[in-house]
């Protein structure tokens, strides 16, 4: 690096560490983005501190956690972590440190917050309220039956092609984070208003156009994750349901795990990586029956006739 200063230096090894995240790593490409956010902050504080990073010991990373505190919460300071222990990997291939100095940190404990689940009574209530007189309505309702009946994130609705959608068999083909592809099934009520949106609604608003995509807009053109934000919000107003489109696929997994489903199918049917992401709606389901014993189950006071028997025992 004798010839460039440190600064373009930088900038060579966060476009290398980059194209190895994408290419040789598999990463998706926002989980790359969040990545090369973290170090390059990391990065323009080694050259603010004039710290060299082939000098960066796990006494320098401390130190830059430490300030990093100052303004970040636990969850930004793991993902920070874990970002620049990948890229401490990179830096060992590529023989600018002798060993990864990141995997010496201690991750701070994240505490997981249980997500917001809607009953099945409030799920009907939100999407009974899409007026369906209209071709936009018929497939606001397609759109939204299908991400709760197939668990599906609001990017893979957005992205979900015409040749991956399998109506005799009630199954689509979607690809999620990773561009991993799974197979998901879906529920006859999302069926019947699907089939609907694509033979009746969809034809009159594309025309002669080729779109690969299931939902479109107004213009018949791709319906962006934004555009179904919206639209989601505009059904939160007229439902009075509060909730996010995720909330959808939330409700989705604690359902099928309250109506008996095992932890193994719900993971594969909503394309987790890791069996731990899908095991925090466990805990959900586990509020639930909490939930039901105190509502249901007779409160014991020590007064009455049970604890009278318990004398005579």
């Amino acid at each position: 690096m004798a010839d460039v200063s440190p600064q373009n230096w930088y900038i060579r090894l966060e476009n290398l560490f980059n194209d190895e995240l994408l290419t040789q790593d598999g990463k998706a490409s926002k989980t790359a983005e969040t990545y090369l956010t973290a170090v390059s902050q990391f990065l323009d504080w080694c050259l603010e501190q004039g710290v060299a990073l082939e000098s960066v010991d796990v006494h320098t990373l401390t130190l830059y956690f430490a300030q990093r505190r100052l303004s970040a919460d636990e969850l930004t300071i793991a993902k920070d972590m874990s970002a620049l222990r990948s890229f401490g990997t990179f830096l060992c291939r590529n023989q600018v440190w002798e060993e990864n100095q990141a995997l010496l940190l201690e991750k701070p404990h994240v505490k997981r917050t249980l997500p917001r689940v809607l009953s099945i009574e409030q799920v009907d209530a939100l999407l009974a309220a899409i007026d369906t007189s209209e071709p936009l309505g018929i497939r606001d309702r397609a759109l939204f039956e299908l991400i709760y009946s197939s668990g599906l994130r609001i990017s893979e609705a957005s992205g979900l092609r015409l040749d991956n959608v399998h109506l005799d068999e009630n199954v689509l083909w979607v690809l999620g984070k990773g561009d991993k592809e799974r197979m998901v099934p879906f529920g006859d009520d999302a069926r019947f208003w699907l089939k609907r949106w694509l033979t009746e609604a969809r034809p009159g608003i594309v025309k002669n156009a080729l779109v690969p995509w299931v939902f479109v807009n107004y213009q018949g053109k791709q319906l962006s994750r934004k555009g179904i934000w919206k639209r989601f919000q505009d059904l939160e107003a007229l439902s009075g349901v509060t909730a996010k489109v995720h909330t959808l696929r939330h409700s989705f997994a604690t359902h099928l795990l309250s109506g008996g489903a095992d932890l193994r199918s719900v993971q594969e049917l909503l394309g987790h990586a890791d069996l731990s992401t899908t095991q925090i709606y466990t805990h959900v389901s586990d509020e639930e029956l909490a939930q039901y014993h105190k509502d249901y189950f007779p409160q014991h006071t020590g007064t009455g006739r049970a604890g009278e028997e318990d004398k005579n025992v």
